[in-house]
């Protein structure tokens, strides 16, 4: 039986994917450079974490350099997760973008056994692979958009191991502070990737210092996106396993359609077939919960 606790964190879990669905937006909305934009994000995400933590008077400390080393790593695939994710939006439309970012559970259902030694679940397999074949009738008809669909796969190929090598990070240390290393982690790897990206002429026509009204959305994905919502996922990684929560993520493209319709109107709108794959991947979603009633419980499945 599900408790009022647990339906709490779940439809907690879905407003942070509304808060992801947003940001494929808000990418298209600022002039600078993907990796620029990242380097920003997280540099001021440092700075919100830590006033966090000091109010919240949690320990900085970490165990041992080895899972310091984790935790800059990890941030470092976060990191280009998100210029991957910034980038397709770019060469494509916000909506190809995070309909790509569907394969995240199919990832997931390898990636997650594989790191825990735990066999393959064929249900996860199985609703994974009705996501890809989602993305798979999105892109037979929205074949001009291959790049950007290529580099949102990639994006979700680096979500889904940032998001397995956190649900065991999880175990040990507070979702504030995993998140404020991994944005250190970033935020070097960021902007030293900003500079080699400037010398050798990869982005010549972004600035470097974003425009007055770029900050409004830099620090919005800063300070929601990044320091509220990044944080809190991590802790509902205690409850909910790695697969649940990137199968959740999958309904970002459903929210970030909708909201990028909104803000940019025609130029969103798609074909009959790229609803037809979102609608499946929708399905895989809805059906997760109902079907894994009938399988055997394990600990992995509630977080613990």
């Amino acid at each position: 039986m599900v408790t009022s606790a647990t339906l709490r964190s779940y439809l907690h879990l879905h407003f942070l994917v509304l808060i992801w669905g947003f940001t494929a937006v808000v990418g298209l909305m600022v002039s600078v450079s993907p990796i620029v934009l990242v380097f920003y994000r997280t540099f001021i995400a440092v700075a919100g974490l830590a006033i966090v933590i000091w109010v919240k008077r949690k320990s900085f400390s970490v165990f041992n350099n080895a899972d310091l080393g984790k935790m800059l790593l990890t941030g470092i695939i976060l990191a280009s997760h998100w210029i991957l994710f910034f980038a397709s939006a770019r060469v494509s439309t916000a909506s190809v973008c995070l309909a790509g970012m569907a394969t995240t559970s199919l990832w997931t259902s390898f990636i997650e056994p594989f790191v825990n030694k735990k066999p393959v679940k064929p249900l996860e397999v199985a609703l994974g692979m009705m996501a890809f074949a989602g993305l798979y009738v999105v892109f037979r008809f929205e074949f001009n958009h291959a790049l950007g669909l290529g580099l949102a796969l990639a994006s979700a190929l680096l979500c889904a191991i940032f998001t397995v090598v956190n649900s065991r990070l999880v175990k040990r240390y507070d979702g504030f502070v995993i998140t404020f290393y991994e944005m250190i982690g970033a935020s070097i790897f960021t902007l030293a990737f900003a500079f080699v990206a400037r010398w050798q002429a990869w982005t010549p026509e972004s600035p470097i210092w974003p425009a007055a009204a770029d900050w409004i959305w830099i620090l919005f994905l800063a300070l929601v996106c990044t320091v509220y919502a990044a944080a809190m996922s991590v802790e509902l990684m205690k409850q909910f396993s790695a697969y649940l929560i990137n199968l959740t993520i999958n309904l970002e493209p459903v929210y970030g359609i909708a909201l990028a319709f909104f803000f940019f109107g025609e130029k969103e709108r798609m074909t009959s077939g790229f609803y037809l794959g979102t609608l499946l991947i929708l399905m895989a979603v809805l059906l997760y919960p109902v079907l894994s009633r009938w399988q055997p419980s394990e600990k992995s499945v509630s977080g613990s």
